[in-house]
């Protein structure tokens, strides 16, 4: 298991990595878009290829950040039922969603995506728009992204069946969750002023 869980530290670094590179193509992205209108009101000049090219950053952050977000927990919930579940109980779901959702959806759109890329490169596909740029290297990034969600999916499982096996502390995984930073010592519980009234009793 120690080897496993080397190899989910190993993928967890290089996601994170990853994340925080890709995080900075937001910026990226405001100052190009801030920059097209003020060429375009200064000058009237405007370009679909850095309009497209504001698309392509965000379609970059949004993808290549995803498992970045699944490393860090954060990903989208139902909180309200979540938070009321037994520990045991959220880990056995988690485990369950990954191995049974998460990584053969993965799978299965890395796969197709690929074919759809390759016709795309093959054809050397240009934009619709006038002045735009070519389609291909876009259409790239959703191969490349779920295959890295594959792989963090990956690290995710062998993160859940350690903290169930007892081989890691509970304490390492739902920190970015309310009831779980809760149950790992991350909060702290609400606490009733001294000076405040006693509730009455009915």
């Amino acid at each position: 298991m120690q080897a496993l869980l080397a190899l989910s530290r190993a993928i967890d670094a290089a996601t994170r990595l990853i994340g925080q590179w890709v995080a900075w193509l937001i910026v990226a992205a405001a100052l190009i878009s801030a920059g097209n209108a003020v060429v375009r009101k200064l000058f009237d000049i405007s370009s679909n290829a850095w309009l497209e090219l504001q698309w392509w950053l965000f379609a970059a952050v949004f993808l290549l950040a995803a498992p970045w977000t699944l490393a860090l927990n954060e990903h989208i919930r139902i909180d309200i039922f979540n938070e009321r579940l037994p520990r045991r109980l959220r880990d056995t779901i988690e485990i369950v969603g990954h191995l049974f959702f998460l990584l053969p959806t993965a799978a299965l759109v890395a796969y197709t995506s690929w074919g759809f890329f390759l016709s795309s490169w093959e054809q050397n596909e240009q934009s619709s728009n006038y002045g735009g740029l070519p389609q291909w290297p876009v259409k790239f990034l959703i191969p490349l992204a779920f295959a890295i969600l594959f792989i963090q999916g990956i690290s995710e499982l062998i993160k859940r069946i350690a903290i169930m096996r007892g081989d890691l502390p509970d304490d390492r995984l739902d920190v970015g969750h309310p009831a779980a930073a809760l149950d790992a010592g991350h909060l702290e519980a609400p606490r009733i002023a001294d000076d405040a009234p006693p509730r009455r009793q009915r």
